[in-house]
């Protein structure tokens, strides 16, 4: 679990090909936020798929950069 905390709560200096992985990831998701702003009706369910998907992008950001 100490390693895991280490991990978890250290800065990781993005390797050679991760700031293209970054990248990709953040415009496919800015098109699908996109898509979700032009398309969903205005609520609790607009936002909250919009809080997701950028959860998702932070984890995924996340396991790129840990692993």
């Amino acid at each position: 679990m100490d390693k895991q905390i280490e991990t978890n709560f250290s800065y990781h200096a993005p390797k050679e090909g991760q700031p293209k992985l970054y990248e990709d990831l953040r415009a496919n998701a800015k098109s699908l936020a996109y898509l979700i702003k032009h398309t969903v009706p205005e609520g609790r369910e607009k936002a909250l798929a919009l809080t997701n998907l950028e959860q998702a992008v932070f984890w995924a950001n996340a396991g790129i950069a840990r692993n």
